[in-house]
């Protein structure tokens, strides 16, 4: 049955697209120099908020913490660029035609969440870097990553009705696993960090009290099962001859799982060295990235 166009939500044009997708950059760029913070121990940097020290906002020279009170200046100065670019994007999704609500309250979200997000960094400088806080300001990045991606993704739809699935139940069912199983892997990192050496100042101290060792072992057998999941959607895919867009996502998400093992096994036995915790940092960022795409390629949305 033919599609009556005047319903039709079109896809949004290519700047609107490349902004949306630079919000999915931002937010991943914002959790890889937040992670610099924390492995410089520069988390007190600025051991005050909003001020960086008291009564200036930005450094200055009577500071005793040296260059890291530049370091955690400059994190929070992304800060107020990210939140540009997701104004970017708000405009732009405000500016769209037809106009189309679930793009504007995505952007509204990520603006949310970014006011959210500088409030949940004072608190954790105010705290002597709480590793529940530091726990907490990284969790939210995955959400606003989730958010960003669900932005870019729903933008690329040419409409905004009910869903269609594509493929198998099995197989919606088994990449909606993979989604929670992946935030799993987040939480579990997290605290892997929150217990491990790099507490994020060289004079406080404050973790998880909690073996890293055993919660390394617990996050690594998360991943396998999460590797599992994915070589089994996968071949399901495979089997079914399911989309090729679809199948070539899973495929790339295997590919960053492996790397990522490769690295995460790498730095646990190499003394957790504070180069590959921060590629591993960003290694989380693409296989989160790379998880959420999946479930927007195994369905379509029809005209309202």
């Amino acid at each position: 049955m033919a599609i009556d166009t005047a319903v039709t939500a079109n896809p949004v044009g290519t700047w609107t697209r490349r902004i949306f997708a630079l919000n999915i950059v931002a937010q991943c760029a914002i959790v890889v120099t937040g992670a610099l913070v924390r492995l410089t121990a520069s988390g007190l940097g600025c051991p005050t908020w909003p001020d960086c020290s008291d009564g200036s906002l930005v450094p200055v020279e009577r500071q005793a913490e040296g260059f890291h009170k530049y370091i955690e200046f400059g994190n929070r100065m992304l800060t107020f660029a990210l939140a540009l670019i997701i104004v970017g994007a708000l405009i732009a999704a405000m500016r769209n035609r037809p106009r189309r609500k679930v793009l504007i309250s995505f952007a509204f979200l990520l603006f949310v969440g970014v006011a959210a997000q500088a409030v949940i960094g004072g608190i954790t400088v105010l705290t002597g870097l709480n590793p529940l806080s530091v726990a907490s300001h990284f969790l939210v990045s995955a959400v606003l990553i989730a958010v960003a991606v669900a932005l870019y993704e729903r933008g690329n739809e040419s409409f905004d009705g009910p869903r269609t699935t594509l493929v198998r139940k099995e197989l919606s069912l088994m990449a909606r696993a993979l989604v929670v199983v992946g935030f799993v892997i987040v939480v579990l990192g997290t605290v892997v960090t929150g217990s491990g050496p790099h507490s994020g100042d060289s004079d406080v101290v404050n973790r998880f009290p909690v073996d890293p060792r055993v919660v390394s072992w617990l996050h690594a057998d998360v991943v396998m099962i999460f590797v599992g999941l994915s070589f089994a959607l996968a071949l399901g895919l495979r089997l079914t001859q399911s989309s090729p867009v679809a199948q070539r996502r899973v495929w790339v998400l295997i590919a960053i799982v492996l790397l990522q093992g490769l690295i995460g096994y790498t730095q646990y036995f190499t003394g957790v060295p504070e180069l590959l915790v921060a590629v591993h940092v960003a290694g989380a960022c693409a296989v989160w990235w790379a998880t959420l795409r999946i479930p927007y390629a195994l369905r379509e949305r029809t005209a309202t």
